[in-house]
């Protein structure tokens, strides 16, 4: 069997038989990782697990990263995914709950990604915070992207950002300060 590296710089050159192979590889790892997401909703039965890591496959299976040059790019990448499909999904919970002016492009089968209209609305909030904090600085909303919505660890955030734990720490404290007081605004 290939290296995840050596899976994601095929799947980077093109190769979309590379993409599978690779999250069979790392199925476990990425369903840590979503499970971690799902913790951070305070018991509420917001995510659904495995339709979430199913739903980063497809996006990224559909809309390809130019390059991705290595594991730590690669989570990354995926913890931005994770965070586009969720947005996306609060979207249309609230637009739905407004009465659908918009599209509603889903169907009956597709996952239930966000349980409730409440969860919906305070996951967009967080996510216009979080794009105010990535203009004033980008490495920090990058740490609390990796570390709340790509559920990363301390050690695997560093790894993903290729800066040090003690820098992660530091700026998963401060960006976490920052997004409570600009939430409880």
């Amino acid at each position: 069997m290939l290296s995840p590296t050596r899976l994601i710089q095929d799947f980077s050159a093109g190769d979309p038989a590379a993409l599978n192979q690779l999250f069979e590889l790392i199925y476990e790892e990425l369903h840590t990782l979503a499970r971690r997401q799902r913790s951070r909703w305070s018991g509420q039965d917001t995510l659904n697990t495995v339709a979430l890591i199913h739903e980063t496959y497809l996006k990224l299976r559909q809309h390809q990263p130019e390059h991705i040059q290595d594991r730590r790019h690669f989570l990354a990448v995926a913890s931005r995914a994770m965070r586009q499909i969720l947005i996306n999904y609060a979207e249309k919970k609230t637009a739905a709950k407004r009465g659908g002016t918009e599209k509603q492009t889903g169907t009956q089968d597709d996952p239930d990604l966000i349980a409730t209209h409440d969860a919906a609305l305070e996951l967009l909030d967080m996510h216009h915070t979080l794009t105010r904090l990535e203009k004033i600085n980008e490495r920090r909303s990058r740490v609390f992207e990796c570390r709340f919505f790509g559920g990363l660890s301390v050690e695997d955030t560093a790894f993903a950002l290729d800066i040090s734990p003690a820098t992660v720490k530091r700026d998963w404290q401060a960006s976490c300060n920052w997004m409570y007081r600009e939430l409880q605004k």
